[in-house]
This record gives C-alpha cells, structure tokens and sequence, in this order.
C-alpha cells in the first residue's frame, strides 16, 4: 500500500512535551492538503518505546516522519536521535529535529547524529504553522524515502 494515499495516510510520530506545541503542530499539520495521522509521545523513553514497538506499542505503525524536539524529559532529543539512527530497523525513517533551540552546539549534535534536518521553531504563530507544513510537505511528498520494508 502506498504511504499518504486515500487508502493509507502519512503516519507522523511527534515527540514533543509542550502541550502547546503539540496542539500547534497538529493545527498546522491538519491544514495540509493531504492525509496524516498523528501519534504523540511526551518523552524519549515513550518515543523509543513507540518506535521499537516495545511494550504494548506492537500496534504503532512505523512512521514516515518523526519530528522531534530535543529537550524532552527522561531521554531528551539527543539520545532518541542517536538510538533511532543506531538502529538498523528504524535507521531510514526520516527525523527532523524541530527545535527552539538557536544553538550552533545543538545544530551540530542533531546532524553529527544523522538527523536528516533540523528546523528551528519561529517565534511567529504564523511562520510556524507554516514551517511545520513546508517541513510535513518537503518530507512527505517531495524527498524519496527508502521503504524500510524492502531488504
């Protein structure tokens, strides 16, 4: 089944603990013209935990996209990043750091630990919504994306 078509929609895996933000990214992601479904996890054991599909998460679908915040409580951005890439069943899903973080520290730690980009939360209502769409499209619709299911 083909990802992001009527009959499958594009599974995005937030990890994000600002309730705030959670509704904000979801408001912008709900706006885009083609299907998504949203799962959210609050903190890095959860989001692990998600996408191994470890203990009680068999039925999570492997998402397509993850956006992923750094500073998240018990295992922050930084040690899901570096376990996801590490691990050769999870290692091509495509992650974007989404950060407010402006530190050139944080931008070398996402891409020296294979983040496929880092995008920089604005400050802007407006500019949001709209980074997080243009971030959702560019890597849902326009990057090709190795099948994970394919060896």
């Amino acid at each position: 089944m083909k990802r992001g078509t009527a009959s499958r929609p594009f599974e995005i895996f937030l990890v994000e603990d600002n309730p705030g933000d959670v509704d904000l990214i979801s408001e912008a992601l709900a706006g885009l013209e083609f299907a998504t479904n949203i799962t959210v996890a609050r903190d890095g054991v959860e989001a692990l935990a998600r996408l191994r599909r470890d203990f009680g998460h068999a039925a999570y679908p492997r998402p397509d996209l993850v956006l992923l915040d750094l500073n998240v409580p018990r295992k922050d951005g930084r040690e899901v990043l570096a376990e996801t890439k590490s691990d050769p069943e999870l290692s091509l899903i495509p992650i974007v750091v989404l950060t407010s973080s402006e530190a050139e520290r944080d931008l070398r730690t996402a891409y020296g630990l294979h983040a496929n980009c880092l995008v920089s939360k604005p400050v802007d209502l407006e500019e949001f919504l709209s980074c997080v769409q243009a971030t959702a499209r560019f890597w849902l619709t326009v990057a090709k994306i190795p099948n994970p299911a394919f060896a």
